[in-house]
């Protein structure tokens, strides 16, 4: 899956830090030493256990600030422990590097059936833009991991925790565990050696209105918060 890449271009776009996603942070180095100090010196099985530990030990949190480079950086996503989908996939992007398992960023706007109501009411509406996952180039090929929602999360949404092989590509479900549609994949929009902020921003305010991100981000920087927000106890849409 995915497009073709030379193999002198994925170790030297791939494998090398950048100024979002950090891989040469001393913190984030030592995290990923941590992570795989026992386990076995094979990229499927490095890849699948950095995968679980930032997918289940960073807490997923959409209203974290969204307009700078450094609210993805990698070693402050590790710093604050809470992310949405972009800082998680910066940070895994930045440990699968850490390990030398060559590793990009994708993004694509998805259809969230069962956002919460307060969330939707956020936003404006039930689309995700931008959201993003993660790309290890394993077994010679590209294989996509999505750590976005720990599984305390999908528990209470009813949803299986993604799981993920380091073999096969690891997307969101169509349908919940009662057969519900849960997420639908609208656009892809292709992946990237490191954040793409500039894009992100605008792609939002084309989605939800400049005036409301605006909002935001002037919101975000007279408080340093959106509001007196907690995602994991708001009201799941039925």
């Amino acid at each position: 899956m995915g497009s073709s890449t030379r193999p002198e271009e994925i170790h030297s776009k791939y494998l090398s830090p950048a100024s979002v996603i950090d891989s040469d942070n001393d913190q984030i180095v030592a995290y990923t030493e941590d992570l795989l100090k026992n386990v076995d010196d094979d990229p499927v099985a490095k890849a699948v256990s950095l995968y679980y530990a930032v997918r289940d030990g960073i807490w997923y949190d959409p209203y974290r600030p969204f307009f700078l480079p450094e609210h993805y950086r990698a070693s402050n996503v590790l710093k604050s422990g809470k992310a949405f989908c972009i800082g998680k996939a910066s940070l895994l992007c930045a440990v699968g590097r850490v390990a030398g398992i060559p590793t990009r960023v994708g993004f694509a706007d998805v259809r969230n059936h069962l956002a919460t109501k307060q969330f939707i009411e956020f936003l404006g509406n039930d689309n995700f833009v931008y959201h993003a996952f993660v790309e290890f180039h394993l077994l010679d090929k590209w294989v996509r991991a999505t750590p976005a929602f720990n599984v305390e999360l999908c528990q209470k949404h009813n949803v299986a925790p993604l799981e993920f092989n380091g073999r096969e590509d690891s997307l969101f479900h169509s349908y919940d565990r009662n057969n519900r549609k849960f997420m639908e994949y609208l656009e892809y929009h292709g992946t990237f050696v490191d954040i793409p902020v500039d894009n992100i921003v605008s792609a939002w305010e084309n989605a939800y209105g400049k005036k409301r991100v605006g909002k935001w981000i002037r919101k975000w920087e007279e408080s340093r918060e959106l509001g007196d927000r907690d995602f994991f106890t708001e009201e799941v849409t039925k």
